[in-house]
């Protein structure tokens, strides 16, 4: 399906009732839990108990009775030690018009990988840039961080649908319109070489809470929304319900065998899709039909399942499905790979061993699978692909791998479940890469 068919027929969902997932990502210092305080704050977001510890925090960075407004995500003791986020924080809150759950990721480039666990889910994320860090050239240009351009690339990798760019601390500069807008212009650029599409610029100050809830007065010379009114206006759009089905089978669930009317279903969560009583469907990687006889949930049976819910399938035939397998629409089935090239960020602290094999973990398949190539690793500054030999922490690189069984799998680009994986070390059980399915030969 190419991309104008999915833009044409992706249903939208109601932005005043939908729950909208984003994240917050920047460089260190950048004031991504700052801003995630403020939101909460001003919100309304935070119980009075919440509100009370973090006024006695012993480490706090504010002076007087300011309250430190970071360390409502900032949970971890190292973390309010040392003042940085180390891992990902979640949070929820709510306004009348929509809710809303947050991760609030690491900036230090050694965490990195927090930050990919936190936008694999996301459906926005806001980039913070610091306007007291960006390097203002004499030539009119701007030099954004390494941690910006980081971010946006995998925020573009991971296929996010809106990117808010959040141009915090602008007291720092006297809220300086000029300096925003070459800020922005920069960015818009670097995005142009990503292919970044939707991306919406705001001036804010997280610490004052200049555009964050309310609208900031010095600020008089911007006119676009503050950053909870355009979070509230976000479409979120769902892929998932109009793309053919895809059920990655968890579990196999029978009766203990002694009755009569002999029980067979197959469990576990709708990715894609939607699957209805009487559908064919193709069991994957056997290749066996099979029809749908009954769809069984805690609460009863349903005619119609769709993307989202876990249901029970029960088939007519009798055939051999296991944990692992994927019940596809017959009609539109997965392309099964044993080659595959994928984009992948590198997790682990010990570099990429070409002779050495690791699981690979697709939705609920795990199978032996060996990197038999390199193809490319990209630079996040130029957004150009070289050659490599080695892949370490937090690289972003093209790779081959050979698996030892089969994947019923999809274009990560197409279908995110079914398009991602990840990659662990058979020895030490450490995830050691995430991916995404890009190209593929059956």
């Amino acid at each position: 399906m190419n991309a104008m068919t999915n833009e044409l027929n992706r249903p939208q969902q109601d932005a005043s009732s939908g729950l909208l997932r984003f994240i917050t990502a920047g460089s260190v210092d950048d004031g991504k839990s700052t801003l995630i305080g403020r939101l909460l704050f001003d919100s309304k977001g935070i119980f009075a108990d919440q509100l009370a510890a973090v006024s006695r925090a012993k480490h706090k960075r504010t002076v007087g009775d300011t309250i430190d407004l970071s360390l409502l995500t900032d949970g971890l003791e190292a973390e309010r030690e040392q003042g940085i986020t180390i891992d990902v924080a979640y949070r929820y809150f709510a306004t009348p018009k929509r809710k809303f759950i947050i991760a609030d990721t690491p900036g230090h480039e050694q965490y990195t990988r927090n930050m990919v666990t936190g936008a694999s889910t996301a459906d926005a994320v806001i980039i913070l840039v610091d306007v007291s860090k960006v390097k203002l050239r004499e030539d009119g240009g701007v030099d954004l961080l390494i941690q910006t351009k980081r971010h946006s690339t995998i925020a573009h990798l991971l296929q996010i649908e809106h990117v808010v760019v959040a141009v915090n601390k602008m007291d720092l500069v006297d809220y300086d319109q000029e300096v925003y807008e070459r800020i922005v212009k920069a960015y818009r650029e670097f995005a142009q070489t990503l292919g970044l599409k939707d991306i919406t610029a705001i001036p804010l100050s997280a610490l004052s809470g200049d555009n964050v809830v309310e609208r900031g007065d010095k600020l008089g010379w911007y006119e676009g929304p503050t950053l909870i009114e355009l979070l509230e206006s976000l479409t979120v759009y769902d892929e998932a319900h109009n793309a053919p089905l895809r059920f990655p089978v968890q579990l196999v669930a029978r009766h203990n065998g002694h009755e009569a009317n002999d029980f067979r279903g197959y469990m576990g969560r709708i990715e894609s899709g939607k699957v209805s009583v009487g559908d064919q469907l193709v069991v994957q990687p056997s290749g066996h039909g099979a029809t749908v006889k009954e769809i069984v949930t805690f609460d009863g049976s349903l005619p119609t399942a769709s993307a989202g819910q876990s249901v029970t399938i029960v088939l007519n035939e009798y055939v051999d499905v296991s944990r692992g397998d994927v019940l596809s629409s017959a009609a539109q089935p997965a392309t099964l790979l044993k080659q595959v090239s994928a984009d992948v960020c590198w997790l682990s602290e010990e570099p990429l061993d070409l002779r050495r094999k690791y699981w690979l973990k697709h939705g609920t398949k795990q199978t032996a699978a060996k990197v038999t190539k390199i193809d490319s690793i990209l630079d996040i500054n130029t957004q150009q692909r070289h050659d490599a030999d080695a892949l370490k922490l937090n690289d972003v690189a093209r790779i081959a791998l050979s698996v030892q069984q089969p994947l019923a799998a999809d274009a990560y680009d197409d279908i995110r479940a079914t398009g991602a994986f990840i990659l662990i070390d058979e020895v030490t059980h450490q995830t050691v890469a995430a991916g995404m399915i890009r190209l593929a030969a059956a």
